[in-house]
């Protein structure tokens, strides 16, 4: 996140929590959130120095669609079903970014009249 000031920018450091917060602020237990971890089903964003492991807030949305989805669906299904959306989100935002440096490279229109 970034916020302009007179014409200055400044970056916002990303929130980052510790397991005992998702905790807290989830209905999950600190075993289950470490399990879904091992699973692949949610990731760390970084490791503290001490070896802590550290979310950043998509987590949220993650373990929201876990709870969501495990109404009707087992844990090796939602695994499948979130590693599928994973995999077209890659694909799409792979896209983009190739389509932006496309943009990028292609000479403008002054270029043209710079022989």
């Amino acid at each position: 996140m970034q916020t302009q000031a007179k014409n200055e920018t400044i970056k916002i450091p990303v929130k980052l929590y510790r397991i005992g917060e998702l905790v807290n602020y989830t209905p999950f237990s600190r075993q289950t959130i470490h399990n879904y971890t091992i699973m692949g089903l949610i990731r760390e964003s970084k490791w503290t120095e001490g070896g802590h492991r550290l979310y950043d807030e998509s987590v949220f949305e993650r373990l929201s669609e876990i709870m969501h989805l495990k109404k009707t669906k087992t844990l090796m299904e939602i695994r499948q079903i979130l590693g599928k959306k994973h995999n077209i989100t890659k694909v799409l935002s792979t896209e983009q970014k190739s389509r932006t440096a496309t943009k990028e490279s292609r000479p403008g229109p002054e270029s043209a009249t710079d022989n």
